[in-house]
């Protein structure tokens, strides 16, 4: 039975409809639905760092003031490159006094994201 087990249970990953055994006695079916993410990581970034970030991005990529820039915006999204990107990172770097290694600056997607690593260096810092 454990075989069959195993054997339903990779079946029911890429099915939406399953049926497994119960015992002999009777099948179990369900149905196996695709749920949307509806958990939100809290951030640790302060609302005047976001703004702050979100002023220099605005700035390295010479958006127009009526262009909105919130904590979700993806850089790709306002139409950065990986080029815009590394100055975007120098610009935070030069107004935090920070320092970004390579691989943060890699994860970095959007702007929620640089503030919460700005976040994380300056305590880091402070400590």
């Amino acid at each position: 039975m454990a075989a069959t087990t195993g054997a339903s249970t990779a079946r029911a990953s890429s099915l939406k409809l399953a049926a497994l055994p119960n015992q002999g006695r009777s099948t179990l079916s369900f149905r196996l639905c695709p749920q949307t993410a509806r958990l939100r990581v809290s951030c640790a970034a302060k609302p005047e760092t976001v703004e702050k970030v979100c002023q220099i991005v605005k700035k390295q990529l010479a958006l127009p003031d009526d262009t909105a820039v919130t904590g979700e915006s993806k850089f790709a999204a306002l139409g950065a490159d990986s080029l815009d990107t590394v100055e975007i990172v120098m610009g935070l770097e030069e107004e935090f006094g920070i320092s970004v290694e390579e691989d943060s600056a890699q994860s970095i997607l959007t702007v929620q994201d640089a503030a919460d690593l700005i976040e994380k260096l300056k305590e880091k810092d402070d400590a």
